[in-house]
């Protein structure tokens, strides 16, 4: 069990997401768990593990944060002289990195070799005949939750109502449904989806993926308040290409839907300052 153990303003989740996006390293793998598994003796570990130079990077990406957390909430630094000792922290581990003294390689959050192939699959979906795509788009779509541990589940028919299938993400349960169609997905899809999920039980929720997007003003329309999130092909692709862990996305979406009412907001957006990672 992780304990409490407070990394700036980092829930549990909020920080390995961190990690995975900001630096590609998997802070859950249970070797940085040698101590204890909270947040704070988990980066500890981390940092004691690693070179210099990953550490130094670490503590940058951290000290970003920090900064822009400071600066949103309009909070006076209480270190003082943060900055200066921070600055004199990175020059040691920069002239430990120089002297090739210990570490590890951090271990990776992205498999880059799935990730290639799964955003080849995406891309190639487009080439199939129409009556295939939705088929392999399905399959998509299940390869890549279960690539993310997310338990994706296979397609399933309940009283006649066919389910493109479901997943957990965090201890919540989501139905999906999948469409590839030449033009926008319009309200009646989103209203007819949503029905569905209010037959359900209570604590069901729904991930609605159009590979062709959403007509916006018919997306507006379809108003706050709702049990679903949406996808579409963009944001999948976008998740693949910037090496945005898909578990992230969908919890980003998560908690801005619950914050705007908006059902739709694009990866775009939603990681605006996610900078593409390149393979190392």
């Amino acid at each position: 069990m992780r304990g409490r153990g407070y990394v700036l303003d980092f829930s549990d989740p909020g920080f390995s997401d961190f990690f995975a996006a900001e630096l590609d390293v998997d802070i859950d793998d249970p070797i940085y768990a040698e101590n204890g598994g909270s947040k704070g003796k988990r980066l500890r570990c981390f940092l004691q593990k690693v070179d210099g130079a990953t550490a130094a990077r670490t503590l940058q990406a951290l000290w970003e944060h920090r900064a822009e957390f400071l600066a949103r909430t309009n909070q006076p630094d209480p270190v003082v002289n943060a900055e200066g000792r921070f600055l004199s922290l990175i020059a040691r581990l920069m002239d430990r990195a120089e002297g090739g003294t210990g570490g590890q390689a951090p271990v990776p959050a992205t498999d880059w070799r799935l990730q290639a192939e799964l955003k080849d699959g995406l891309i190639a979906i487009a080439s199939l005949p129409p009556q295939e795509r939705g088929y392999e788009f399905e399959a998509f779509l299940r390869r890549s939750f279960d690539a993310a541990g997310l338990a994706a589940r296979e397609p399933f028919r309940n009283l006649g109502e066919q389910i493109d299938g479901s997943f957990l993400l965090g201890h919540e349960t989501y139905l999906l449904e999948a469409k590839w169609t030449a033009s926008p997905i319009g309200v009646a899809d989103l209203h007819g989806f949503h029905g569905k999920l209010e037959q359900k039980a209570s604590w069901a929720r729904g991930l609605f993926v159009s590979y062709n997007g959403f007509s916006e003003q018919r997306l507006a329309a379809f108003g706050p308040g709702k049990r679903l999130i949406c996808m579409d092909g963009r944001d999948l692709f976008d998740a693949l290409d910037r090496s945005i862990p898909l578990a992230a996305v969908l919890e980003r979406k998560v908690r801005r839907a619950a914050e705007t009412g908006r059902a739709f907001i694009p990866v775009s957006e939603l990681f605006a300052s996610a900078p593409t990672r390149e393979p190392r």
